[in-house]
């Protein structure tokens, strides 16, 4: 695959994802539709960071600042501080002993709240895009 075809990839499958949030939303499954939100934005950086770096590949990495701040994108301060929180949903939520925490945690309003903020990251990378 060419750079193009490798940016259209990460793209066309971040918006299944994004499909997903929508659904778990409706069956309030907030934990989960954090979780997709993350991979959406994971995706949607990855598909970044392949058109601002030689390579094609981007790193096997969940952590979006870092592959954020790989890409050389700009994103405001508040909303990279967010991510820091966003990044439970990947990584807290794989593991049995964490997962009960975001469960305690995370309920419509914040979950919206979230959601919110990923809407609004969306729009500031499509635009770098």
């Amino acid at each position: 695959m060419d750079k193009k075809e490798h940016i259209d990839y990460w793209v066309r499958i971040a918006e299944k994802d994004e499909d997903m949030i929508q659904y778990l939303m409706e069956g309030k499954r907030y934990v989960q539709a954090l979780f997709f939100g993350h991979l959406y934005l994971e995706k949607i950086a990855k598909a970044l960071w392949v058109k601002n770096n030689l390579e094609n590949v981007p790193p096997k990495t969940h952590n979006l600042l870092k592959i954020i701040k790989d890409s050389n994108l700009e994103l405001p301060i508040e909303l990279q501080a967010f991510l820091i929180k966003l990044n439970l949903y990947q990584i807290e939520s794989r593991y049995p002993e964490d997962i009960d925490k975001l469960y305690n945690i995370t309920n419509k309003e914040l979950t919206e709240d979230y959601l919110s903020k990923i809407k609004i990251i969306d729009k500031c990378l499509k635009e770098q895009m």
